[in-house]
């Protein structure tokens, strides 16, 4: 595998995962209500708002590690194609 096919296999491994954790963080804030339960009535709701705020926070950390490492490799492959143009058109030396 060359470095071309290696950066390209990183990339799109990155972006899928980072969508992948972005649908599943949207499916679980989906259910999440922005109520405050004032009533002890309302124990077993809260109880489950509850769970859904702890699973969101837990993958928020996540999400955000990945969306940083795509955006690395993705000025990488950026930087690499406009360096490979210059070098295409003789505007830089090797």
């Amino acid at each position: 595998m060359t470095f071309v096919e290696g950066m390209w296999f990183v990339w799109g491994a990155l972006v899928l995962v980072t969508a992948a954790l972005y649908l599943y963080r949207s499916r679980l804030e989906r259910d999440e209500e922005d109520q405050i339960f004032l009533d002890d009535s309302f124990g077993q709701e809260k109880a489950a708002q509850e769970v859904i705020v702890a699973k969101v926070s837990k993958i928020k950390p996540i999400v955000h590690i990945f969306l940083g490492l795509t955006a690395a490799v993705t000025l990488l492959v950026v930087v690499y194609n406009v360096w490979q143009m210059l070098l295409a058109l003789h505007l830089i030396g090797d």
